[in-house]
Order: structure tokens, then C-alpha cells, then sequence
């Protein structure tokens, strides 16, 4: 099995470079790359849909993307302990119809020795925003690496 660096037990530094890496890898809306950071045998509870395993990973997200237009998502850090991260995040996308939506939420990791997530818990809530109001367009900025996002 190939490693997926940084590995746990978790530093402040590394922890860092996990959610980041989890970041950049979400905003390519690529399902496939994505999968690739959980184990085989993942298993997430993502609000109400519980998802085990890379193929269900692949559909869930395949299908979230296909609903979720113009997605664009920031983590933070909020704790980490051994092999264990918690972030908080916020995403912004389109629907169908056109109305935007900002979504808050949090998540629970939890890695293996190589680095690859084996458990994922998130609870998210959902607000309804004008165009005007989206402030997350598009992958983090370099300049803005290490920063964290407001809340409101």
C-alpha cells in the first residue's frame, strides 16, 4: 500500500498540510483523486447518507458535484490529537435553479498508518445566499494558504 503523506501522529505543521491537501484535492470537483486519499474500506456519514468504501465515494461524490455547480470549499484546522483531525469548513455553490447556497459545517477524520482516511463524519447546515453575496470562488489563493476563514 502507498503511503499518503503527511502521516499520523499528527503535528501542528502536518495536521495543517493534511487539511490543506484535503482542501485543494475537494475544490478539483475531481471524484476519483478525491477517493484516492481514503482507504479502501472508508466508511463516512456525510449529514444523513452513510457511504463506505472508494466506489460509493466516487458515486456520492460524483453525484453531490453534478448537483453542487460551481462548488468551491475552504477548511480550517480546529483540533488534532494522534491520528485524529477535526476541521471546520465552509462551501459555496449554484444549484440547478440558480440560487446559491453557503453551506457550514464539520468533520471528524480519522487516518490509518498510511496516511489514508478511514473514517469521515459531517455535519453540515445549508443557507440560502444572493450571487452578490458568495465571498469562496475557486481554489484558496496562495496569499490566503493558512489563513482562516470567517465565519459569517
Amino acid at each position: 500500500m502507498n503511503d499518503r503523506p503527511p502521516l499520523p501522529p499528527f503535528t501542528r505543521e502536518t495536521a495543517v498540510q493534511k487539511v490543506q491537501a484535503a482542501e485543494d484535492a475537494w475544490n478539483t470537483r475531481d471524484p476519483h483523486k478525491v477517493s484516492l486519499a481514503y482507504s479502501p474500506d472508508s466508511v463516512w456519514r456525510n449529514r444523513d447518507t452513510f457511504v463506505t468504501g472508494r466506489a460509493e465515494i466516487v458515486a456520492f461524490l460524483t453525484a453531490k458535484w453534478e448537483r453542487e455547480r460551481e462548488y468551491a470549499l475552504r477548511k480550517d484546522l480546529w483540533a488534532f490529537d494522534g491520528n485524529r483531525i477535526a476541521v471546520r469548513f465552509q462551501y459555496e455553490c449554484r444549484d440547478a435553479d440558480g440560487q446559491c447556497w453557503r453551506s457550514y459545517g464539520n468533520e471528524l477524520w480519522e487516518f490509518d498508518e498510511h496516511g489514508l482516511m478511514t473514517r469521515r463524519e459531517a455535519s453540515i447546515n445549508d443557507v440560502a445566499i444572493q450571487d452578490a453575496q458568495r465571498r469562496i470562488r475557486g481554489p484558496r489563493p496562495e496569499t490566503e494558504r493558512g489563513l482562516s476563514f470567517p465565519v459569517a
